[in-house]
């Protein structure tokens, strides 16, 4: 196993030689040439053969419609869900839990039978933080100790930066003073700046910090891998009351729980009342696309805030410490460490995030535009699941190489920076620039009516979001004025606008960058909020 080890911790085509080093760089350079291409080659033929480009705009636009509506329904369904299992007394459903006997099985065909009582139970909870305030602390621990999940049953776990300075080890034996009577272990760790291998960010240290806990808690106490469920949380993260007890429920009913990921659906708002009117749209058609995958199992990634088996992640000895993108890197990783035979569970169960904010409009819109870019790095992960696979290919299940990664991978990826432009931008080219030729024709004089009674129709999305949106909303706090409501509705009219600009220009930045080699390093988020203005953690 050592062997594909090496090659399931390679995060870019300069960790590789030879041969290798070629192939991945393939496979970094084909997300972005594909998406250029297709951009590229509709400009080419909106002026050399416009009747072309306007009969597929015809069809492409027909296709947005139908897919509009599908995941439509499909964010419907999941709203349903959602709403559901917020009914659920959770800590109830596993009081009638009994104890099941399930198999435990390594991919070297060691075989081991374990008894899970969910009393039995430790959740390891880790909170990576840099800059964050000691407000933003508070509020995400005040969240867990009013989970209602029994605190001496958690491991809360501070994983601190050294090169944030002083202040986050102030802040950090503050909020252990202050909550440590609560959980069963309460851990401060401070992973040191400049470690030869590693990049700055959320991976390095989270993997500092389980590396910690392994042998100061973990092996020192004894406590038997099996019954340890890790949550890794963002520190703006606020955990919706239940959200253990439900996760607690899926992991005992599931059928093979040690050979998933849990994902619950991150609704960003935490400040959701203050952010700038196009942070909250970018916030909230992230939050859709998440639900939508929630319905979508096989698409189902892991994202941001998870929860997961402590058996898996040491398995692959714990998060990759050079990747941005270590919170969908984790699944990937763990999918071909297992041969495919790993999965992403849905919980249908909110926790709160912020949205991206800072203390000016201008500033919020550029830091918004950052975090697109990062959240656009994942495309990173293209090619490090199409090299492995290919080095596994005896081993992973075909449908599940389509699946996955034409289907899932590439497609999304493509989409996410192209479909936007073709509407917005490209739509509007046969016209102003495919000549006389081209608009003296009934196609042309066409085209735009049709286009138009198209996007009309697939409205219906946009309304769905306001409606959604509106309906998932916190109570309006005191301080803001009884119009915002009004405004929240309004917003939506510039999401054609946001998913352009918030959308696919930076995900296709990623992809460039990706596609000439120039690799991103972590970018944080700012995190901003009025404390005095910012709603209680527990949720009505």
């Amino acid at each position: 196993m050592g062997y594909m080890m090496d090659f399931l911790k390679v995060t870019k085509a300069t960790d590789l030689t030879g041969s290798n080093y070629r192939l991945y760089r393939v496979f970094e350079i084909l997300p972005g040439f594909l998406s250029w291409a297709t951009l590229l080659v509709l400009v080419a033929f909106s002026y050399f053969n416009p009747i072309w480009v306007a009969i597929f705009l015809v069809i492409f636009d027909v296709y947005w419609l139908l897919l509009v509506l599908y995941l439509g329904v499909h964010l419907l369904a999941s709203y349903r869900s959602l709403k559901k299992n917020l009914k659920i007394d959770w800590k109830k459903e596993c009081e009638k839990l009994q104890p099941r006997t399930v198999l435990i099985e390594s991919v070297n065909g060691a075989k081991q039978e374990v008894v899970l009582d969910w009393h039995d139970l430790v959740h390891l909870i880790v909170f990576p933080f840099y800059k964050e305030s000691y407000e933003v602390i508070s509020a995400s621990l005040h969240s867990i100790v009013n989970d209602g999940y029994d605190t001496k049953k958690m491991i809360l776990v501070l994983a601190s930066e050294e090169r944030a300075g002083e202040q986050a080890q102030i802040d950090a034996q503050r909020a252990k003073q202050e909550f440590g009577k609560y959980f069963r272990e309460f851990v401060i760790t401070v992973h040191p700046d400049g470690i030869a291998g590693e990049q700055a960010g959320k991976g390095a240290n989270q993997a500092w910090a389980a590396r910690i806990l392994k042998k100061e808690i973990v092996d020192a106490q004894k406590i038997e891998y099996h019954k340890i469920l890790v949550s890794v949380m963002d520190m703006d993260t606020i955990v919706h009351p239940g959200y253990f007890h439900c996760f607690t429920h899926k992991f005992m009913t599931v059928e093979n729980p040690y050979r998933a990921s849990y994902q619950p659906v991150p609704i960003y708002n935490n400040n959701v009342w203050e952010a700038p009117f196009f942070s909250r749209i970018a916030a909230f058609s992230n939050t859709f696309w998440q639900m939508i995958q929630q319905v979508r199992v096989e698409k189902l990634a892991t994202y941001s805030s998870h929860s997961m088996t402590w058996i898996a992640l040491v398995d692959i000895d714990f998060w990759s410490v050079s990747m941005v993108s270590e919170d969908s890197r984790i699944f990937y990783h763990c999918f071909c460490y297992y041969n495919g035979q790993y999965r992403v569970e849905p919980l249908y169960f909110p926790i709160y995030m912020d949205s991206c904010m800072d203390r000016k409009v201008l500033s919020t819109a550029r830091n918004l535009y950052k975090q697109q870019r990062r959240w656009g790095w994942g495309v990173e992960n293209v090619p490090y699941f199409i090299f492995n696979t290919i080095k596994r290919w005896d081993k992973i299940p075909r449908a599940k190489f389509v699946s996955q990664i034409v289907f899932v991978q590439l497609y999304g990826f493509h989409s996410w920076a192209t479909n936007a432009l073709i509407i917005g931008v490209i739509g509007w080219l046969p016209l102003l620039i495919g000549g006389d030729s081209f608009n003296v024709t009934v196609l042309s004089t066409n085209l735009p009516q049709v286009t138009r009674v198209l996007m009309n129709i697939a409205m219906i999305g946009l309304i769905i979001s306001a409606v959604l949106s509106n309906l998932m909303l916190p109570k309006r706090p005191k301080h803001a004025p009884a119009y915002k409501s009004l405004i929240m509705v309004i917003q939506w009219i510039f999401l054609p606008i946001s998913i352009v600009f918030f959308g696919s220009i930076p995900a296709i930045e990623s992809q460039t960058r990706l596609m000439f080699g120039k690799y991103m390093g972590f970018w944080v988020t700012p995190k901003e909020r009025s404390m005095d203005k910012f709603m209680k953690a527990s949720r009505e």
